[in-house]
């Protein structure tokens, strides 16, 4: 096995080191040989694991870490749970712990340490001396997944501008002489300013870029949203934990090849499609980044003008994996994100939950499960994406959700309204339908409220609204 890490040198200089989160980039056959450690936090600081901090077991945590590195083809050569007594500043680590570690590390010859927790840059940088190895945190490593998936000019756009504002807080003095001075002439990078500011200086530059493009990305998104108000079809957003199944239930739906492979964030750039619905309404239907636990915070602002299709969404599907044995505390992480992006309490409340991966469960857990949702009435729906089972329903759920308030209507068309006919079929549900023997047409039908005033239009006085409890032809103009 070649094992090799790659890191961007581009802004190295002599007798320098630059410490922090370079991209970290695995070229074509090369492996690096990378050993997962989970930090388990004393609960008198849980806050150094992060603000978004859920409870769930270090086991399950230290296995997502696991899946996060094979995301981006490291190889895992070991593994372990660091459980702390107490914080060290400077290490988090005791040295006891500390020399454990660097003796799994050294005995299986990895060459990247990744740390499930939040290291500030001077941790990391003790962390690397003491283990004579890359470190990178989960931060870094969400990052170094975004990057590569990353499709779209704005989405590289957003992980470019999230990993600056990380890389900023990164740079350390490193220089074998600190007085050490760069010379220059003009008002940027005059004399007196020292390689670590000018740095600094360029970083602050590309990022005041980058938010210039991104806000114009957004004021762009939001034309979009105002022109899709005006067709109207409403908006179907699809949010939920990463791998929760989103990517496959978006191609179930729309017939799609959305890239759905068992990855954590296979999905990274939005993708919209058409959908149609049951009564032949016609919807948008969007696919989103996966939410993750301890989500940074600069990848939040980073994707904000993304994530903000969600809350202008019609309908929002919270789609969770209801296979995964921490289905609830990944709800919870998805619930403290969508906060963060404005969707208040009551918004949340009237989402969609689909209980995807339904194939994967027993048939006894399943069958409960099938209970509950049905109890739930249109909040829950049970269904597995790569089966099919339950599509229909989620469908029709979505259908009553958008419809609005709806009416039965007589509309009685003669042999030459053709062209009405087909309207009827389109636009509405065609409750029944009876054929006269002059060849005229009788037809009950629903439409919703903002559908009706356009069928008034259109029909005339060929259209009344159905007696509630006349059968087709009675008491309606199908009588005259």
């Amino acid at each position: 096995m070649t094992r090799r890490s790659h890191a961007n040198q581009s802004n190295a200089q002599p007798g320098r080191t630059v410490t922090g989160p370079v991209s970290f980039q695995i070229e074509g056959p090369v492996v690096t040989d990378t050993f997962v450690l989970h930090i388990e936090f004393p609960d008198a600081a849980l806050e150094f694991a992060g603000p978004r901090r859920t409870e769930r077991s270090a086991e399950s945590r230290l296995a997502e870490a696991v899946r996060l590195a094979r995301a981006i083809d490291l190889a895992i050569v070991g593994q372990e749970i660091a459980a702390l007594g107490r914080l060290r500043p400077s290490t988090l680590l005791g040295t006891g712990k500390l020399e454990e570690i660097a003796k799994s590390i050294a005995a299986c010859n990895a060459e990247l340490v990744i740390v499930n927790a939040q290291l500030t840059p001077t941790q990391q940088r003790n962390l690397e001396r003491a283990w004579s190895a890359k470190v990178l945190d989960r931060t870094g490593l969400i990052l170094e997944i975004f990057g590569r998936r990353a499709q779209t000019r704005e989405g590289s756009l957003q992980v470019e501008l999230a990993h600056l504002v990380y890389q900023k807080s990164r740079l350390v003095r490193s220089w074998t002489h600190l007085e050490r001075q760069r010379g220059g002439s003009g008002f940027l990078g005059g004399p007196g300013e020292t390689q670590l500011e000018a740095d600094r200086r360029v970083i602050q530059m590309r990022i005041n870029k980058l938010r210039k493009q991104l806000s114009s990305v957004a004021k762009t998104r939001g034309l979009h949203r105002h022109a899709r108000k005006r067709v109207p079809y409403p908006i179907i957003a699809l949010v939920g934990y990463t791998n929760a199944g989103k990517s496959t239930l978006f191609n179930r739906l729309t017939g799609a090849s959305v890239d759905a492979r068992n990855l954590l964030f296979a999905t990274l750039d939005p993708t919209m499609r058409q959908l149609t619905l049951p009564h032949g309404r016609k919807a948008i239907l969007s696919d989103t980044v996966g939410f993750i636990s301890d989500l940074p915070t600069s990848l939040v602002a980073a994707f904000r003008a993304t994530l903000e299709e969600v809350c202008s969404a019609d309908v929002i599907l919270h789609v969770r994996d209801i296979s995964h044995p921490e289905t609830d505390a990944q709800s919870r992480d998805v619930h403290l994100v969508l906060s963060e992006l404005g969707l208040d309490e009551q918004e949340r409340d009237a989402m969609i939950e689909v209980w995807n991966k339904s194939d994967l469960l027993e048939p006894d857990v399943r069958h409960g499960l099938l209970l509950q949702s049905e109890r739930s009435a249109s909040d829950v729906c049970l269904v597995s994406a790569t089966s099919g089972e339950g599509i229909e329903g989620l469908l029709q759920v979505i259908d009553d959700r958008i419809a609005g308030p709806v009416k039965k209507f007589d509309i009685k068309l003669s042999p030459a309204d053709g062209a009405d006919v087909a309207w009827l079929y389109q636009f509405s549900e065609v409750i029944s339908r009876i054929d006269l023997d002059d060849g005229s047409m009788c037809f009950r039908v629903r439409l919703e409220d903002s559908r009706a005033d356009k069928a008034a239009q259109r029909f005339g006085k060929r259209m009344r609204i159905a007696p509630d409890e006349a059968a087709p032809g009675e008491n309606s103009i199908a009588a005259e």
